[in-house]
């Protein structure tokens, strides 16, 4: 997800956008709209199928190793970040820094398609590393095409959070569809080439780079319409493809009018880079050779995860200790308002840590308990005594295959060796039992892409709707969109747990459940997410503002550690010596309930906390104050990607 706010203390105007605009908007912007949503396109591609990679490919890690893995790695690429836009805005510049994540990151897909367990946590550190320097620079990159103040900056980075989640919406569809169903290693090549395209825009030629946008988004458009045969899935498949295509189209317009400015995201000094350092080298080079010096260090932090923990606790205590020094020592207002930045990046990290379910419990939740094929007959009596040739799906969970109970470890193990046409002895159990054809069955990773599909539809419904609301005097301030966010989130989680308090005789839960789960997650993420970064650089002194938006980061990076710590209750399949079963569905789903029944009633009574604690943070924010402050005191306007 993109936010992005101008900070309050500039006036708004409407100076004219300089060189060549498309739509009213630098045609820059477009083409920075199609680099992220590819780069968006590998990093969620990877992400969906990442646990089940570690789980039923050839690590065949237990569930709560792989969530301890995917905790400690989420959490790092969170963290990152506040270092490469530090490098950035001191020496680097954002577009080097931009092709040297992209890079990092490009490498780390094409190393994940290599079965071998060091390459596997070195490709972790890699993407992880890659994403400090991509994830916050080409924001700012997008802020720099705009002149200080302009009105149309908002708008523009709306537009870039389409983008972002264009990509989103993607990767699942693909990257998780084929990674799952003809393998791991093709999924992960795809992220490959998505961060290879976006990062073709800043290093090709104009003319090499159109063909690329323009040809790669009609061949994905094209896969995306011919791979399903499931007709629901081919549905949000066209849909994505006729706005990929349209997404690929305005990127080449604006790449015939010029791309991006030369002059954007250069280096603050470019002698600056020549600079040696430590008496032998180059100050630019030295950056480059420590990014590759850090990986090896990552990847032994990502491996041994709960080294993560102490990292994160002890930067984390560190930036609230300077954030509440300084707190005690301003006057009333500014002492004030940082309070309340402190107390909301509380409650942000319980949202956050609740929320980053989706890729871990809520994803082996989705594979093993949400029933997601479509059968297109049921087994009668009269087939009793018969043995009929079948196509095995999530349909066959449950039921006795020669005297054993047919579980989702021996479905994955048949789909490895390409043998899923089984001859099954049909029995008296068996009656009732689904039949589907083959391709009838959404793979689990394919659900990832419901929160960015509703975030494409609902983004733009809520901006209108507190601009609505705005202009009537009835828009809820910052505490209470907060309070609804996580109420919206618990709602979700409640939706989960009812879907798996009431599964059938085999403990499979409809589909519905899970998808209604997610837009309620999706609609609290769209009260919470876009105003937090907007709340951190009105409500910070100038002279702390990038500690503080630095403290907001390792907070959503602390919220992704203790998401992989609350997974681990899920665990159903351990780690050891021994042949790795995973249990009958109706075994697995009330484990899987009661988590989320949990997480249903603490996000709802925090909400409720929040709600109560909401006038009297209102008041502490000041909003009456306005503060006068230098013009070369204010930096330009704050965005992330999601």
């Amino acid at each position: 997800m993109a936010t992005s706010t101008a900070h309050p203390h500039r006036a708004v105007h409407d100076d004219p956008i300089q060189g060549p605009t498309l739509f009213g908007h630098p045609a820059g912007l477009f083409v920075l709209f199609f680099a992220e949503m590819w780069e968006r396109f590998s990093y969620y591609g990877m992400r969906a199928l990442l646990l089940y990679y570690m789980i039923k490919g050839f690590l065949a890690m237990g569930d709560n190793q792989a969530y301890a893995v995917y905790g400690a790695y989420t959490s790092l690429v969170y963290a990152t970040p506040f270092i490469g836009g530090m490098l950035a805005d001191r020496l680097l510049g954002e577009r080097k820094a931009v092709v040297l994540g992209g890079s990092l990151m490009a490498t780390g897909h094409l190393l994940m398609t290599a079965q071998n367990r060091t390459a596997f946590f070195v490709a972790l550190a890699l993407l992880i590393t890659g994403n400090g320097f991509f994830k916050p620079n080409i924001s700012t990159i997008v802020g720099s095409l705009y002149p200080e103040g302009s009105s149309r900056r908002d708008s523009g980075f709306t537009l870039f959070y389409m983008g972002i989640n264009l990509g989103a919406t993607m990767s699942p569809l693909l990257c998780g569809y084929i990674g799952e169903t003809y393998g791991w290693h093709y999924g992960f090549g795809l992220a490959t080439l998505g961060m290879l395209t976006g990062l073709m825009v800043f290093v090709a030629p104009t003319i090499f780079t159109q063909i690329l946008v323009g040809g790669g988004a009609l061949i994905t458009a094209a896969t995306l319409v011919y791979l399903p045969d499931n007709p629901y899935l081919l549905a949000v498949n066209v849909f994505v493809s006729v706005a990929l295509i349209i997404a690929g189209a305005v990127a080449v317009v604006a790449l015939g009018r010029g791309a991006l400015p030369p002059e954007a995201g250069e280096p603050p000094d470019r002698e600056a880079l020549k600079r040696p350092f430590l008496g032998f080298l180059r100050a630019e080079w030295a950056v480059y050779l420590g990014a590759l010096l850090v990986v090896p260090v990552i990847a032994l932090l990502v491996q041994h995860n709960t080294a993560v923990l102490w990292v994160l606790s002890l930067v984390g205590i560190a930036a609230l200790v300077i954030i509440l020094v300084d707190a005690f020592r301003s006057e009333k207002v500014a002492r004030d308002r940082l309070f309340v930045v402190v107390i909301l990046m509380f409650f942000s990290m319980l949202f956050w840590a609740f929320f980053e379910q989706a890729g871990s419990s809520v994803n082996n939740f989705t594979d093993r308990n949400v029933d997601r094929v479509m059968q297109h007959q049921v087994v009668t009596a009269s087939d009793v005594g018969t043995t009929l040739d079948i196509a095995v799906t999530q349909e066959q969970l449950g039921y006795p295959l020669n005297g054993k109970v047919f579980t989702m470890d021996q479905l994955d193990d048949l789909r490895e060796k390409k043998a899923t046409e089984v001859q099954w002895p049909i029995e008296e159990g068996d009656v009732g039992m689904g039949l589907a054809e083959a391709g009838a069955e959404i793979p689990g990773s394919v659900f990832q892409a419901a929160n960015p599909i509703y975030i494409v539809i609902f983004g733009l419904i809520f901006s209108w709707l507190w601009e609505f609301l705005g202009k009537r005097g009835l828009e809820p301030n910052t505490p209470v969109k907060f309070s609804l966010g996580l109420l919206q989130l618990g709602i979700g989680f409640g939706c989960y747990y009812m879907g798996a308090s009431h599964p059938d005789a085999r403990g499979m839960v409809w589909m519905g459940w899970l998808l209604l789960g997610y837009l309620f997650q999706t609609t609290g993420e769209l009260c919470l997410s876009p105003v937090g970064l907007s709340m951190v650089t009105k409500l910070s002194p100038v002279r702390i503002v990038s500690t503080v938006m630095g403290a907001w980061f390792l907070a959503t990076a602390f919220s992704n550690y203790l998401a992989g710590l609350l997974a681990t209750l899920t665990g159903v399949v351990a780690e050891g010596g021994g042949e790795k079963t995973i249990p009958p569905p109706i075994d697995t789903v009330h484990v899987y309930g009661h988590l989320f029944g949990q997480i249903a009633v603490v996000a709802a009574g925090s909400a409720v906390l929040l709600f109560i604690l909401s006038p009297l943070l209102h008041k502490w924010m000041h909003d009456e104050a306005v503060h006068h402050v230098d013009d070369d005191e204010v930096g330009p306007g704050e965005a992330v990607a999601k």
